[in-house]
Parts: C-alpha cells; structure tokens; sequence
C-alpha cells in the first residue's frame, strides 16, 4: 500500500505537501480501516479550492508515464505552480508491499517531461537518471548488466524502460519491483462531478449500462438503485448496437441515461466502478474518489462508505459533507484535513485525547480541530 506521498510545485501545491497514511493511533475500533500500520480507508475535507481534487491529481500523476492508461482529455495545462520560481513539480512515493519497500522520487517540468527519477528498494538504491545533467541511467538491479544506459535518444521513464527490457533475475528486490510496477498499474481516480471522469486502471471507454449488462448484474444494479432510495424497474434492451438499459414503466420504455437524475448517474458511476473493486482478484490496488458524494442523501453517503469498507484497495475519498464524520464510520486517524500549509489526521489536529464517544462531527463545528 501507500504509505506517504510528497508533492511540491504542483498546480496549487508551492511549499511541499506531506500526505502521510504510515502513523495511525492504536485505536480498539473500525479496525478494518487500518492494514498492517497503514491508513487503507480515508476521508479528506478542505474548504473550496485547497486541493483536494488536486492531491488526486498528483497522486494518480505516476500513472502518466509508468504506465500507458493516462487519459489525454484531463487538462494539465497549469502544471507547475503559477507562484513558485522552481522549474519542477516534485513528487515522492513510500510504499510498503509483500517483498519490501519501495521509494520512488521524480521531477517534471510538465505533464510530460520527466528530469529526474530515483527508485529505491528495501532501503537500497535501484535505479536512477538526472537528465539535468547526463542521460545516463544508473541501475543496481540483478539481471539488468547488459541493459544499454546510455538513454539520449530516449524520453521514456526508468520504469517502464527496465520493465519492457530486462529479464530480470529473481530475487527479493525485483519481486519488490514487479509488486511496484503492479500497484501503479491499478490506481485509479474517479469523480462524476461534470461527466465519467477517471485516470489509471483501465484503457477506452466503456459505456456503463452496457458493461453491467454484460458482467450480468442488471438485476443486482436494479437492487442497489432501490437499496439507495431509486424506486425503478430495469430492463435490458439487445440490438444492433451495444446493449442498453432502460427504466420500464407501464406502457413505456425509456433509455435509462436519457431521464436519470445526476444523483442516479453518479449511482451509476459508483457501481461501475464497484464492480470491479469488489472482484476477489481484483487487480485494483488504491482508487482516490473526488467529491464521492456530491449528489448523494447524507444517509446514502454512510452506506457508500459501507460498501468501500468491505473492498481490499486503498480507498481516498474527499467529501465536505460533515455528517458522516463520525467514529461509526472510520477513526480519527482516518479523518484527514487539508489547508494550505499541510494536510493532517483529526487526531493529529488536536492534544485532546479522541475516543470511540466523542461526537467529532460536533467538535469539528465548534473548531477543535483548526489550526
């Protein structure tokens, strides 16, 4: 999992942001939330325009160029900070996985265009460039001695550079960076804010009624929608084109995205996703959720958050709505805020010793948890 993320000169983020989810409190409930040390289930708020959605962006920025799923639509035009005189955007990466530890810290003066990398594996140095000053990849790794270093000509990444040349030996460091390479593989953000946004995990696009329909779970999305509060009816519509959904009344069928309510779609949305987070071998390794709950009921919130306690990926979510800050959900370590000079965990935010009872929604309202 993710351990603790570092961001500097990214978009909003001038000073360098210290996201760290490897420093939870002993707390005796919803310790589910909590994975061998780790945070895996969290909550973010922020007031408007602090960077929550941008934190996702950064986080899901390692999907760009260590794997192919970037989606070109998102835009990146303002990548650097519009305040900050440095030249780079700085991003660093602890994860804890089966075989070790993996510290990876790189720069880019834009989207695409990376100046420094630097992989470290169980506290050893793996692989690294610095194109600032050569174009010579210098690597430690076993099986990599007839790798060509010398990378002028090209403006790949280290990362995928060794993955698609090298066989490499087998040996503990290696699985590490295999399980690395894995993990990045299936991070993924997703938002329904203005349409069915998402970076990372899969390529294309899918449309969603015809992806439930053909996975099967028509019946099980009608029940989810009434378990949400959506009193319909479904049926399931095969033609020349891909099949489609549609809400079935008395004496009419109407295509289930022509009248759904932008609460519905988001619905929709969610449980495309939930499909494949849910999956025993899922391949989703952590999935960063903006504003999950922007057109939900406070109490269909609650049992969103529910459903994503039950998956195995590391789930971030950010939300601003404060009825579901409560220890009946998560924890307060699991609770984080986010200003412009850091973001911390509510029980990181106070000396107050928090326990199971307290009412942190109400003392998050009466300001115990500013600055």
């Amino acid at each position: 999992m993710l351990t603790r993320f570092e961001v500097k000169n990214f978009k909003n983020f001038s000073d360098t942001l210290v996201f760290d989810l490897g420093q939870p409190n002993s707390y005796e409930f919803n310790e589910e939330c909590v994975v061998d040390g780790i945070v895996s289930k969290a909550m973010i708020y922020g007031q408007n325009a602090v960077g929550k959605s941008n934190l996702g962006f950064a986080m899901l920025d390692i999907t760009t160029h260590v794997t192919d799923k970037f989606k070109s639509e998102w835009n990146y035009s303002n990548y650097l900070n519009a305040d900050c005189k440095c030249e780079y955007a700085e991003f660093k990466y602890h994860f804890k996985l089966k075989s070790g530890t993996v510290v990876y810290t790189y720069w880019k003066s834009d989207i695409e265009t990376l100046v420094y990398e630097h992989l470290e594996i169980n506290g050893s140095h793996y692989a690294s460039i610095d194109r600032r000053k050569d174009s010579q990849l210098n690597i430690s790794a076993s099986g990599t001695e007839s790798l060509r270093r010398d990378l002028s000509d090209s403006i790949v990444s280290i990362i995928p550079y060794i993955k698609n040349n090298t066989v490499l030996d087998r040996n503990v460091d290696n699985s590490c960076f295999g399980e690395f390479l894995g993990f990045v593989e299936g991070m993924l953000f997703f938002r329904s804010l203005e349409a069915n946004n998402y970076i990372g995990y899969e390529q294309g696009s899918t449309k969603i009624d015809a992806d439930i329909i053909e996975k099967g779970n028509t019946k099980n999305f009608e029940n989810f929608l009434i378990k949400a509060g959506v009193d319909c009816r479904l049926e399931e519509v095969h033609g020349d084109e891909k099949p489609y959904l549609v809400f079935a009344f008395a004496d009419r069928r109407i295509r289930f995205f022509e009248i759904a309510s932008q609460g519905t779609r988001a619905l929709a949305l969610f449980y495309y996703w939930l499909q494949r987070l849910k999956e025993d071998n899922t391949k989703v390794s952590f999935v960063f959720i903006d504003e999950f709950d922007a057109f939900y009921h406070h109490a269909l919130s609650t049992v969103m958050v529910e459903l994503l306690k039950e998956i195995k990926p590391q789930v971030i979510l950010t939300t601003h709505n404060t009825s579901i800050m409560t220890n009946d959900l998560l924890r307060p370590d699991c609770y984080f805020f986010i200003r412009k000079n850091g973001i911390q965990s509510l029980s990181d935010s106070t000396q107050k010793e928090l326990r199971e009872a307290h009412n942190i929604e109400k003392m998050y309202k009466a300001g115990a948890f500013n600055d």
